[in-house]
């Protein structure tokens, strides 16, 4: 079984790269395990638990994340290749990286922008970072 990892935002582009990797394992001869990340970043101003809880960030990371895999989870559970999903929350570049390597994904897919504004001219800069971070082998849908 070959294990990919789909990293996710939420994005029209990272919602056609779910499309390619079940495109993927139409034509696999091999069945695919997918991993599909969304990574959500760390709420940091000032001193935000003071003033919130551990609970109620918790629960704003599962909202966020459960919004940014809505559209690809309708798309792979209509299928019938093995998924799992996953709402991590971290540095997004590290941990999609970070994740690929623990669980060992032969391989990541994700949209080259996602929803960030802050972008660079031909790759969003996360796509950029992940690709510079790892040895394993990135698709990137547009």
């Amino acid at each position: 079984m070959i294990k990919l990892l789909v990293a996710v935002d939420g994005s029209d582009n990272a919602n056609r790269a779910a499309g390619h990797v079940l495109q993927l394992a139409q034509n696999s001869r091999e069945p695919l395990e997918v991993h599909v990340l969304t990574v959500q970043p760390p709420v940091t101003f000032g001193d935000i638990k003071k003033f919130v809880s551990q609970e109620a960030l918790n629960a704003y990371y599962h909202d966020e994340g459960a919004k940014a895999l809505a559209t690809v989870r309708q798309q792979l559970d209509k299928s019938s290749v093995a998924h799992t999903y996953h709402i991590v929350v971290g540095t997004v570049p590290e941990t999609i990286v970070n994740y690929a390597h623990e669980h060992g994904c032969a391989q990541i897919v994700m949209g080259t922008r996602g929803l960030s504004s802050v972008s660079s001219l031909l790759l969003g800069s996360v796509a950029s970072k992940v690709l510079h971070l790892t040895d394993i082998p990135v698709t990137f849908v547009k």
